[in-house]
This record gives structure tokens, sequence and C-alpha cells, in this order.
């Protein structure tokens, strides 16, 4: 098949790869425009324009995928089909039609279930057992048309949003292959996939700095589900009062722990070695390893040594 592919993100790339290993033809790729940087920072990775880049690809980066010239060029493209994924954009009703059978899109979740920009880490912050990728026959509503294919799998007790996604997208990648397979037969009329549930339908909003925030009234269980979720971005933090401006704690790796004593929630009940026991809203959690704001990547043991951290002393959520 003729195929226009879209995305921008890491989670697109193997679907990419594995849609030339099959064989289709992909004329152009199309992704977001790179923003510019402010001050020193470099401009964020663009994984896919990488790819396309290194196989000498036409790739297309609009401000607008639903702008009437830019419409009209996909349409001048002659594809059968739209695959897309982890793009970054909502694509119009006219835009779809530029196609022969529309577009697909690859969704990390169990649709209807995390519509939205992270599903993967909600659904790791909220503590759920499975996971999986969905793809869709796309109409204009965000994540909202029929299922073509739908693939569960557990998740892991101590996976990460970041280790989950890039699982996600390898067992997408069949999943794609299928859905392309069915596009490939379909008559154009018949029921195609199935309609989502909306009595089902929850959401899954981007991150913002502030959802890494430790909040120590939850319990120790949630605030581990919450640490696996938000990694690699934004990572958990906490706050600490010397009676100065408070130090922030960015919380690189923590467990569960022992019940080791009682304390309000965010009190430190152990400090000794290299165990810094911290108590929650129900349960304690471990840190195992702390970046001080702008000091390196330190052990528990290096920073009790190297900070007045005594049991009593309480952490903040923000």
């Amino acid at each position: 098949m003729r195929l226009i592919v879209m995305g921008t993100g890491p989670f697109a790339v193997p679907m990419f790869e594995a849609i030339l290993a099959a064989g289709h033809d992909v004329p152009v790729v199309v992704t977001r425009p790179t923003r510019p940087a402010r001050g020193r920072k470099k401009p964020p990775p663009n994984p896919m324009r990488e790819a396309a880049d290194h196989l000498g690809m036409d790739v297309w980066a609009p401000d607008s995928i639903n702008d009437p010239e830019v419409v009209q060029q996909l349409g001048e493209v002659g594809a059968d089909l739209m695959v897309v994924c982890d793009y970054g954009q909502i694509l119009s009703r006219d835009t779809l039609a530029t196609t022969r059978l529309g577009g697909i899109n690859l969704h990390g979740s169990l649709l209807p279930k995390y519509r939205g920009a992270a599903p993967v880490q909600w659904a790791v912050i909220n503590g759920d057992s499975h996971s999986g990728v969905t793809v869709i026959h796309m109409t204009p509503k965000l994540d909202g048309g029929p299922t073509l294919v739908q693939v569960d799998t557990p998740i892991e007790a101590h996976e990460t949003a970041e280790t989950l996604e890039v699982r996600l997208s390898q067992l997408g990648v069949p999943a794609v292959l299928e859905a392309i397979e069915l596009l490939a037969s379909w008559d154009g009329k018949s029921t195609l996939g199935a309609i989502q549930d909306s009595q089902e339908v929850t959401k899954a909003p981007r991150l913002t700095k502030q959802h890494g925030a430790i909040c120590w009234s939850d319990s120790a269980l949630d605030v581990i589900n919450r640490h696996r979720g938000v990694q690699p971005w934004p990572g958990s933090f906490t706050l600490w009062d010397r009676g100065k401006q408070p130090l922030r704690l960015l919380v690189k790796e923590m467990v569960l722990a022992e019940q080791h004593g009682s304390g309000e929630p965010g009190e430190v009940i152990a400090a000794e070695d290299e165990r810094l026991i911290v108590a929650c809203g129900d349960g304690c959690v471990a840190f195992h390893q702390i970046q001080p704001a702008g000091k390196r990547l330190l052990t528990a043991g290096e920073f009790l040594r190297g900070y007045q951290i005594q049991p009593g002393i309480r952490f903040q959520s923000s």
C-alpha cells in the first residue's frame, strides 16, 4: 500500500521501520516542526525525523497539518492510508479525507481507557495491572475512532513508564501491520472495527513538572507508583526546608520499605548508613539515589554523609 506515515516521538519509530521492512511504499513522512530552544538548551529530539533523514526520505514538518495548503499537498501524494503514531496534532476531517482509506493511529493504551497525550504514564501512576496498545480507524475526535486491533500486556511490578513505553512500541508493530491488512481488504462501506464505549472513557493529560511532586499524605504504594510513572520526566522530587531557601531533591530511585517506626507524612524515620526511610500517609519508602538541586547524583549513604539529615526532619510535597 501507499502510505503516509506521521510521527514525532520514539514510540512511532519501530512501527515506521516495520512498515518499510514489509515493503509498503512510503513517499513522505510527516512530523512536528522543531521549535527553537531557549538559551543554551538544545532543541528537543525528534526520533522520527532522525530515522527518516537517515534513510534519505522526504520529510514534511508543517506548523499545522490541517492548514488548507498542507491538506492540498497531502491529497496530491495519492496515498491509500495515513498511519499515525505519537505525532502531536489532531487531524481534521478534511485531512483524513486526503487518502482513500483515511487514517489509522497506534495508541499506547487499551482504549477507551487513557485517551490523551500520556497514556503509558497514567497507567503506571494509577497502579494498573495491565496496559496495551490499540490501533484505531481515525476520526476527528481525539483517540475516539473504532478499534481495529488491540493487544493486552501485564505491567510488571517494578516497571517504569519509560521501560513500559519501549515495550509497548514493539508490541504495536504487529498490531499496525495487521490493521493495514484489514484496511487493504476493506470495501469502504461495511462496518470496520468496534465502536468504543463512551462510558468507559478516561483521560490521560500531558504531564507537567508538578506531577513529579511527591505527595507524602498518599500511601507508600501510591508514592512508588507515581515515581514509576513520572520516569524519565518530570521525575520525583520533594523539598527540604532547612530554615532558608528550601532545597529541591530529585529522587532518582526509591522503593517500598518495611515499617521502621511511625511518623507524620514526609517525616524521616531512619537516617543511618545507607538507609534513608521516609513515612507516607500509609507505610514508608526508602530513598536509594538522590540528586540535590545543582549537584551530582548521590547514593543514600553519600547524601546522609554530606547533609545533616536526622530522624524527625520532614520533607514537603511542594
